[in-house]
C-alpha cells in the first residue's frame, strides 16, 4: 500500500467539491470567471463594498441596493439560500454560483465560510478614490456582462 501523491490528492478534494453541489446551483462559474469572481469580491471587500452572509445580503437586496449577488453552491442544508435567487430576480440583481463556499469566504477576506456576497460599486460609508472607483467598476462591469451572457443562454 502506498501513499497517494499530492495530484492524486487534490484531485479527489476537487471531484468532492463537484458532488458536493447544491441541484439549483445553476448558473455556475466555470474555472475563468470563477477567477474574475474572487478578485472582484477580494478587491471589494479591501474597498468595504461587500456585504457577506445570508441575512446581510437579503437586507441590502430588500433596501433596494444593487450589486452583484454570489452564492456558494454548496450550501447544506439548501434550504438557507433558496429564497435569494428569487430575491434577486425580483430585484433584477444578476447573481452566480460558485463551487465552494471557503473559496468565497477566502476571497471576502473572513475566516468563516461564507453562503452569499453582495458586491456593490459603492461603499456603506465614505467615498472611493477616483483611481479604486474605476478599477471596481471595470472589474464588476465585466463580471455583471459574463454573468447576464450566462443568465441568458439558460433561457
Amino acid at each position: 500500500m502506498g501513499s497517494d501523491s499530492e495530484v492524486e490528492k487534490s484531485g479527489r478534494k476537487e471531484k468532492k467539491k463537484v458532488f458536493a453541489l447544491a441541484p439549483i446551483a445553476k448558473p455556475l462559474a466555470g474555472k475563468k470567471l470563477n477567477k474574475r469572481i474572487f478578485k472582484l469580491v477580494r478587491r471589494a471587500a479591501e474597498k468595504k463594498c461587500l456585504k457577506r452572509g445570508v441575512k446581510e445580503v437579503v437586507k441590502s437586496i430588500r433596501r433596494g441596493q444593487k450589486g452583484v449577488c454570489v452564492i456558494a453552491g454548496n450550501i447544506s442544508p439548501i434550504d438557507v439560500i433558496t429564497h435569494v435567487p428569487i430575491l434577486c430576480e425580483e430585484a433584477e440583481i444578476p447573481y452566480i454560483y460558485v463551487s465552494s463556499k471557503e473559496d468565497l469566504a477566502n476571497a471576502g477576506a473572513t475566516k468563516r465560510p461564507t453562503c452569499c456576497v453582495l458586491v456593490q460599486t459603492k461603499p456603506a460609508k465614505g467615498e472611493l478614490s477616483q483611481d479604486d472607483q474605476e478599477k471596481l467598476k471595470t472589474d464588476y462591469d465585466q463580471v455583471v456582462s459574463e454573468v447576464g451572457e450566462m443568465a441568458s443562454s439558460m433561457f
